[in-house]
């Protein structure tokens, strides 16, 4: 046989299509409330609305990208406060870290939106086409009227609800009654329409057709969790002591649980049968396993019927099944959870958590920024006073208009002598700015002739801006630049 006659080897497995048959317990019905939950907030919080005064957006959850703010009920981030989103940020990988370290890939199997809509998408499968036996029948058969409609008819809901999560995830970003009723009468900006197709052609394709495959080879997760977990990690795992050697077993057959030689699987291979990704947990730690636990469920199914005990196949660490092998107690599930590196993740987690809180409470409600104009440094007047100028920016961060005073102060706190504050444009060094604005205003210090401010070089001083509703101050530092500059 030539060389030319061996095939090479595949770096890519063609898929061989998995039709996960239904199961009923408690990791299930699990699923099913995060599922139900997860999708509920994904699609109504657009339509929520809130209330921020007048001239303000009313939807609680907004993405502004045309005016750079991000709404969340009663928070409002600006631009420059986007260390909140950093933030919140770390905080998410944190917590897949602070999870995946206790529970292995919990997140994978019940919260991932790929996850959540699989199961949405196959819920809808076994809806129309039946449950796994019949779904496979349906796809080794020829191709006939039946086999179309049914399939025109999944691949019909399938689009819709690939179409609602493309329109929900545009909703996000401006009002959505208004973008609703402009894309139903195709007045809706392009990038709208761009952006719904995108999403609805994604969903449709990952939900539908590539399923577990986005998982296996897309996602960067399978790798990296292996750098999270440790032996007292829980996930999901086979107890091959107890279940090996595995068999059809006769009735009243005595097996390991009973003292027997014979394990407790009788291979019915009901926990492969509702694998959404198709592997078999019996042969250990896999990439593919999300530990989504239905295998668990399937098990105890069984093992409830055949008169055994449950747990077979259950949450554990590669510790317990070390020392149940030997025949020892396994640790409680709070002594796997509450171990040093967890504890460090929480802490860490909770940290940032508490400081974004505390960050979010004492923002000002108005910010301030001055800039010194330097070209020139400084303007002598017809009295031989000198004067400099700043560039006032003041962002009033509140659903209503307020009025603002502004003052200058030395580095004791008290206003200089010899030295005023005026106004370009304005009688009095008052303030109005709009809510939810930036006001630019040009502001002049004049120091008089002979004053220690104009006769110095760099003088440090300190602008004072003051709501005049409420009484808040905020301040900033700045510098007077005398004639001895």
């Amino acid at each position: 046989m030539s060389n030319s006659d061996i095939d090479p080897p595949r770096l890519y497995a063609a898929r061989e299509p998995i039709f996960p048959r239904r199961v009923h317990g408690w990791f299930r019905n699990l699923k099913w409330i995060i599922m139900a939950v997860t999708l509920a907030i994904y699609y109504v919080t657009p339509w929520i609305r809130w209330d921020r005064g007048p001239a303000m957006p009313d939807q609680a959850v907004l993405i502004d990208l045309a005016n750079r703010r991000f709404y969340f009920f009663w928070i409002e981030i600006w631009p420059h406060e986007f260390y909140f989103v950093a933030g919140l940020l770390v905080m998410a990988g944190l917590g897949l870290f602070l999870f995946t370290s206790a529970l292995g890939r919990v997140w994978c199997g019940y919260a991932c939106p790929q996850t959540v809509w699989t199961d949405l998408f196959l819920l809808t499968e076994r809806w129309v086409e039946g449950d796994r036996n019949a779904r496979l029948r349906l796809w080794n058969a020829s191709w006939d009227l039946r086999k179309l409609r049914l399939r025109l008819t999944k691949w019909t809901i399938w689009l819709l609800i690939a179409l609602a999560t493309g329109g929900a995830w545009i909703f996000y970003f401006t009002d959505a009654p208004t973008l609703l009723g402009n894309l139903l009468i195709g007045q809706a900006h392009p990038v709208a329409y761009i952006t719904m197709g995108i999403l609805t052609a994604t969903t449709f394709v990952f939900g539908g057709f590539a399923r577990e495959q986005i998982c296996v080879y897309a996602c960067p997760w399978p790798r990296i969790q292996a750098a999270m977990m440790d032996e007292d990690t829980l996930t999901v795992a086979y107890r091959e002591w107890r279940g090996e050697p595995r068999g059809k077993l006769h009735k009243g057959e005595p097996t390991k649980s009973d003292g027997g030689a014979k394990g407790d699987c009788i291979d019915c291979m009901a926990c492969v049968n509702v694998c959404p990704m198709g592997i078999d947990i019996r042969d250990g730690q896999q990439l593919e396993c999300i530990t989504c636990a239905l295998c668990i469920d399937a098990c105890d199914e069984v093992m409830d019927k055949i008169g055994k005990p449950r747990g077979l196949i259950d949450y554990m660490a590669l510790k317990d099944e070390a020392a149940e092998r030997a025949g020892e107690t396994p640790k409680p599930v709070l002594k796997h959870i509450l171990r040093p590196r967890t504890m460090l993740y929480f802490t860490l987690w909770a940290g940032i958590g508490v400081a974004l809180v505390v960050a979010l409470f004492l923002r000002s409600p108005f910010d301030l920024n001055v800039t010194p104009v330097r070209n020139p440094l400084y303007v002598t007047m017809a009295d031989g006073a000198i004067r400099n100028t700043y560039a006032l920016r003041l962002r009033n961060k509140q659903g209503s208009e307020r009025d603002f005073t502004v003052s200058v102060a030395g580095p004791d706190g008290t206003a200089p002598a010899g030295v005023g504050l005026t106004l370009e444009g304005l009688p009095a060094a008052d303030l109005h700015v709009a809510a939810d604005s930036t006001h630019t205003q040009r502001v002049y210090i004049t120091a008089e002739k002979g004053s220690a401010l104009a006769e110095g070089a760099q003088s440090e001083l300190t602008l004072w801006v003051e709501d005049a509703t409420d009484g808040r101050k905020s301040r900033i530092d700045t510098v007077f630049h005398g004639r001895s500059e």
